[in-house]
């Protein structure tokens, strides 16, 4: 054969291999403790697109601390989909690289997060420490675990709802940083992830309380017993909306848009929703939700966007290199 033809075929092979392969496949990069609900949603998904004429689909995840998981996305990780915790791991995808369309937002209902949660206390049975509400957390010597805000959603969010909850208390600035100082002085290590941080409460029987996401609470308390753990509301917490996105450029160069579309829409069908609530997150189909009025408890929550200006301006103040975090966590 002629070696200029040859090549050519090779490459021809080498571009339709590669098709197939990515009208079959999907990468989802996502948070931590997501790993039970996709488990739970792939084969859903697959049997559905099936069903509706698709070919045979495999979809593979990575699970990590949220921020840890956008940053290997942006290092090279060739997720079709990221399903992160909070909204800066999403907007990060966009400014580096454009990985990210800008509007990924208004791509999907409900500025594209298909559940909410809300930060929460677990703590041992009995609750020994009566631990009621967030100043309790900054009592000396209790030990609270968290995951660390740096790398993990979950730890921002803990970090960002007692940050609100002391604005209300404290009424400055000052009084908030002074409280979460306080708080964080009791955290005896900080685990990268909220797994990881369950871990160490669950297992390693370190910590008088768990401040994790009320889905991870009550996962806990079904599989390792009621008996061991009791899960506390505080007065005042934080609403946590789950936003997912089609990493674009990853998409295209796979030829996978379509499938990756159809697997996100998939979240906000009534059959995505049910097995969200299944799995302990607040759906936002009202019908599925009013079915688990008495899963859910009434608490009140503040947004990001509410009560401490928005995303943008959160990750300025509070977790850029030199910020409010970084000064408290320097003050331990």
């Amino acid at each position: 054969m002629i070696p200029k033809l040859k090549t050519t075929l090779l490459a021809l092979s080498c571009l339709l291999t590669g098709a197939v392969h990515a009208q079959t496949s999907l990468l989802n990069v996502s948070y931590d403790v997501s790993r039970e609900l996709y488990k739970e949603i792939n084969p859903a998904f697959v049997a559905a697109w099936k069903k509706q004429g698709g070919a045979d689909v495999s979809i593979n995840q990575s699970h990590g601390g949220s921020s840890k998981q956008a940053g290997a996305v942006i290092g090279g990780l060739e997720a079709d989909v990221i399903t992160m915790n909070q909204a800066p791991d999403i907007d990060i995808l966009v400014e580096r690289g454009g990985l990210v369309a800008a509007d990924w937002r208004k791509q999907f209902p409900h500025e594209a997060t298909p559940y909410t949660t809300t930060t929460v206390f677990l703590v041992r049975k009995g609750n020994p420490k009566q631990i009621k509400d967030w100043g309790d957390l900054t009592r000396a010597g209790l030990q609270v675990i968290v995951p660390n805000p740096k790398t993990s959603g979950n730890g921002r969010y803990t970090y960002l709802a007692a940050w609100g909850y002391a604005l209300d208390k404290r009424g400055s600035e000052a009084g908030a940083k002074d409280f979460v100082s306080k708080l964080f002085a009791n955290v005896p290590v900080l685990d990268g992830g909220g797994r990881g941080a369950t871990t160490t409460f669950t297992q390693r029987d370190v910590g008088d309380v768990l401040v994790t996401f009320e889905n991870e609470a009550i996962l806990i308390a079904r599989e390792l017993g009621s008996s061991k753990f009791d899960i506390v509301y505080p007065s005042l917490s934080i609403e946590a909306a789950a936003p997912v996105a089609i990493v674009q450029k990853v998409a295209a160069k796979r030829g996978s848009e379509k499938l990756a579309k159809a697997y996100l829409d998939f979240l906000f069908s009534s059959a995505g929703q049910e097995i969200i609530a299944k799995h302990d997150f607040r759906p936002r189909d009202p019908a599925v939700l009013k079915k688990l009025a008495a899963k859910y408890p009434a608490i009140r929550t503040f947004t990001v966007e509410q009560k401490l200006g928005g995303w943008a301006a959160v990750q300025k103040a509070h977790f850029a290199d030199g910020a409010l975090y970084d000064q408290i966590v320097a003050r331990k």
